[in-house]
């Protein structure tokens, strides 16, 4: 029953205690948080420690909540500040010497996806080489079905400029698997 819940009423039962409600915040969320993650950083083990804690300090920070209504955008930013920090760590500690934007990470091909290997590996390799925002967008349309008005909303732009993102990102990817193509 409380699925069906808005955000601000799911926040103000959280802050009264009830965790169940934290958790359809998390259901209603995780997918979305981890696409915007998985754009930002290399690693998707790294992608899944950042969601998760993304939604530690949104649980404890929920009574610094201004707009209560507004938690969605309020947690792509977290999701985003702490992926690019730890994208950030990650360059720092020079890992692994390989440029990732030019070799496919095996741990970044997603087992369920009906791709073959060298095509996937191929789309992982073009979607590196868009810029943040742009992979942020086709991964939030493509792969989550969002709406534009959803998407701007969670990334903080206008619908237009998500559908202008979406449209150069197609555009430039289908540039991109045509010169890298068989």
């Amino acid at each position: 029953m409380t699925e069906n819940f808005p955000d601000s009423e799911l926040v103000a039962m959280t802050l009264d205690g009830d965790e169940r409600a934290f958790e359809v915040l998390v259901r209603r969320y995780r997918r979305v948080a981890l696409a915007r993650a998985v754009a930002l950083v290399s690693d998707p083990a790294e992608a899944e420690d950042v969601v998760q804690e993304a939604f530690i300090r949104a649980h404890d920070g929920l009574s610094l909540l201004r707009d209560p209504a507004r938690l969605g955008p309020w947690l792509m930013a977290t999701v985003r500040n702490l992926a690019l920090n730890a994208e950030r760590t990650r360059k720092r500690r020079r890992i692994d010497a390989v440029d990732y934007r030019n070799v496919p990470d095996d741990r970044m091909l997603s087992d369920r996806t009906t791709l073959g290997g060298d095509l996937q590996a191929e789309l992982l390799r073009a979607l590196l080489q868009l810029p943040t925002v742009q992979r942020e967008v086709v991964l939030l349309s493509d792969l989550e079905g969002c709406a534009h008005a959803e998407i701007a909303r969670l990334l903080g732009i206008s619908v237009l400029m998500s559908r202008r993102h979406l449209s150069d990102a197609r555009k430039r990817l289908r540039e991109l698997l045509t010169i890298q193509g068989p």
